[in-house]
């Protein structure tokens, strides 16, 4: 009989390797703390209708990463891929929002997806997360990204680069998308395979693409940035601003883009 070992794509973490976690979670821990967020702890698992409507069906996440299975009760049930939605249903479904003001929360903890191994990249991965609600203002991105730059200097890490982009919100983003189809449709046979799938389903995620030949065909493909009304790029103007305030460094990468639907603006 073989010997049974840890699943493709999940890892031991051993006692040697073990300080270093907590030592990393301390560090963020205190910097969270300090900034005034409270922490979160919401089931590894929820119902499936959760991630499909808030990540959105078309997303590359639900339609091939995700573990989902039918639990005893014949109800389908998916080990969480991502840590939002989960946070945003226990905020509605506990009524923080009654408290008001802005509520800051953190999360930490195991994400699940089926993708390939490779560095770097396992199926039980560990993620740390912040979400700033009842705020509209594009401070809560800056602070979120100021908060993220604290936890990685206090780390020790020097090498940074923030790449920064807007998508707009839902009006830009449909306006765009029908631009980059119309541009993209003509080289549809010289797309790679993932990217003629999504042409139809979730064009803007072929910006993603590490494919060589799409890549170049992304060359004079439109831009995102071109397609903001004018509040989205007030909005996205500020945050810059803000960004430059706090001394972070950023550079503009209008090909950066999110694989989940709730996202808008920067």
């Amino acid at each position: 009989m073989g010997s049974i070992q840890a699943l493709r794509g999940t890892r031991d973490i051993l006692p040697d390797e073990v300080s270093y976690w907590q030592w990393v979670e301390a560090i963020a821990r205190q910097i969270l703390g300090r900034a005034a967020y409270r922490e979160v702890r919401t089931p590894i698992f929820e119902q499936t209708d959760l991630y499909e409507r808030g990540i959105g069906e078309a997303t590359d996440v639900v339609g091939k990463e995700m573990y989902t299975f039918k639990d005893r009760g014949d109800r389908s049930i998916t080990l969480r891929p991502e840590g939002t939605a989960g946070v945003v249903r226990s905020f509605i479904e506990h009524g923080l929002h009654a408290q008001g003001g802005v509520q800051r929360l953190w999360y930490i903890g195991p994400m699940f997806r089926y993708e390939r191994p490779q560095a770097g990249r396992q199926r039980q991965f560990h993620q740390l997360g912040v979400e700033v609600l009842g705020s509209p203002s594009p401070r809560a991105d800056v602070e979120a990204i100021a908060i993220a730059t604290d936890i990685l200097r206090t780390l020790g890490l020097t090498d940074l680069h923030l790449n920064l982009n807007s998508i707009g919100d839902a009006g830009d983003r449909q306006q765009y998308r029908a631009a980059l189809v119309e541009y993209l449709t003509p080289y549809s046979a010289d797309l790679d395979a993932d990217s003629q799938s999504r042409l139809a389903r979730n064009p803007l995620r072929i910006l993603d693409s590490k494919d060589e030949r799409t890549q170049e065909i992304l060359r004079s493909a439109p831009s995102i940035l071109d397609h903001l009304n004018p509040d989205s790029q007030k909005r996205f103007d500020l945050a810059q601003q803000l960004l430059s305030a706090l001394g972070i460094a950023y550079t503009i990468n209008a090909r950066l883009v999110r694989g989940l639907d709730y996202y808008t603006h920067t």
